[in-house]
């Protein structure tokens, strides 16, 4: 699968301010990318240096296979772009945004414009002035979906959008990714990030933390395991277990409770050594795992 951003030592420095540092990323073509981390984390200087409006202090950048700064109108054509600061000029209507943006394209987007509008439930005849939050954020997925880019880098998409209108959104990303497209999604919607990215990194203090599978991050979530037997067992068999966090018994004995991180396999193949009626696993939650990256790493 060829790469459709590829960052090696990616460094920005604003003075003497750390936005990132040392950043190093591979998004591959055709996979949903999910790029997550707090507010200050370094998500939005990434974005903008992926697309040119910020300059790196050091490191090497490439977009679908070109140089962001050597290459940044090719690199702009191909890209469609929702910035987490969306703005647009308020006296035009949403449909005049979408053709202005579309000619300077050389593009004739109408009838793709149209249909996405329509999907999005968004009068294009409205002025931008008098849009809602969530009915700009509209024209701004417009404008990035309308002339089918190669790469979609959407910065926090679906802010202010009500929940059906996310649906159809998740629905457009499908679509995307099925067509060979990729898209690099930046959101603090943890399941939204869940439902749709293949793979995610996560960025704190402007520094890539992991970056692996959605589900590899989030068998690292710590899970309560309750074990049921058919007579009473020492809990204590349980402790040795590198895996398990804590571990408490029934008053009865016939039940063990455990805080289980990682992998389940050891307490597996211990209750295998009991007879057990039954197991009850309350799954950790993937936001577990990254408010513990945010918070300085699981």
């Amino acid at each position: 699968m060829d790469t459709a951003i590829s960052a090696t030592g990616l460094t920005k420095y604003y003075g003497s301010v750390r936005g990132i540092e040392d950043v190093d990323l591979d998004v591959q073509r055709g996979e949903v990318f999910g790029f997550l981390g707090p507010n200050g984390a370094g998500k939005s200087t990434t974005i903008r240096l992926l697309v040119d409006l910020l300059r790196p202090t050091r490191g090497s950048l490439t977009v679908l296979g070109l140089d962001p700064r050597r290459d940044s109108l090719e690199v702009r054509s191909r890209v469609g772009y929702v910035p987490g600061d969306l703005s647009m000029y308020g006296d035009m209507t949403g449909r005049q945004i979408c053709w202005y943006f579309g000619g300077l394209r050389g593009l004739d987007v109408e009838p793709a414009a149209e249909a996405i509008a329509t999907r999005l439930d968004l009068d294009l005849d409205r002025p931008i002035s008098a849009y809602s939050t969530g009915n700009r954020q509209k024209v701004g997925l417009v404008q990035a979906f309308m002339h089918e880019p190669d790469l979609l880098i959407l910065d926090e998409p679906t802010a202010g959008l009500d929940p059906l209108v996310q649906q159809e959104f998740y629905g457009m990303i499908r679509e995307a990714q099925a067509a060979g497209r990729t898209v690099f999604l930046s959101s603090h919607v943890l399941p939204e990030v869940e439902r749709i990215a293949d793979r995610v990194a996560i960025i704190r203090e402007g520094r890539i933390l992991v970056v692996d599978e959605v589900l590899a991050i989030k068998e690292r979530a710590v899970r309560r395991i309750e074990l049921h037997f058919a007579e009473a067992v020492d809990a204590s068999r349980f402790e040795v277990l590198d895996s398990v966090r804590s571990v408490h018994g029934s008053a009865d004995g016939t039940a063990v409770i455990l805080t289980v991180e990682s992998s389940m396999d050891q307490v597996i193949k211990k209750a295998a050594e009991f007879n057990v009626r039954n197991i009850i696993s309350h799954d950790g939650e993937l936001e577990d795992v990254f408010l513990a990256y945010y918070r300085g790493g699981p």
